[in-house]
């Protein structure tokens, strides 16, 4: 089974290609590891092993000031399971959704070398993942 972690440089670019205009909205569906994984980083790594979960928390607390310096913040943290419409083998531990003021501001947050220092607790903490920008349909549009 193939695990998706980080973003291919295609789907960057067919991101950015949609040229979406005003806010997007992020959702994450989020998998964790029962230990995280720090041996990419062990420099990192806390004394003591940690739960994928408290990795992410980790994450989380460091990612924080820098998505809302840059215009962002954290709409939903949940947790999950499994689907009540969806493939039953399939369970996602937690959800999280993510507002940013535009796809600019997105890039320029996700590219901020302060940001960067911490994604290896996202890193660590994750066994797969998804990411699904979103853009706001309006109602007019929807019914017609």
């Amino acid at each position: 089974m193939r695990c998706y972690l980080e973003p291919t440089w295609e789907a960057g670019h067919a991101f950015a290609a949609r040229q979406i205009d005003g806010c997007i909205v992020m959702l994450n569906l989020l998998r964790f590891r029962d230990v995280a994984d720090y041996s990419a980083t062990p420099a990192l790594a806390p004394p003591k092993p940690i739960s994928g979960a408290e990795a992410f928390h980790r994450y989380v607390e460091h990612t924080l000031p820098y998505l809302r310096k840059s215009g962002g913040d954290l709409l939903f943290l949940g947790s999950g399971g499994a689907f009540l419409i969806g493939p039953s083998e399939e369970r996602w531990d937690m959800a999280m959704l993510v507002r940013q003021q535009s796809v600019e501001s997105f890039f320029a947050f996700a590219s901020h070398q302060a940001y960067l220092a911490g994604i290896v607790h996202r890193t660590a903490a994750l066994e797969d993942s998804r990411l699904l920008p979103l853009s706001e349909v309006m109602p007019s549009t929807v019914v017609s």
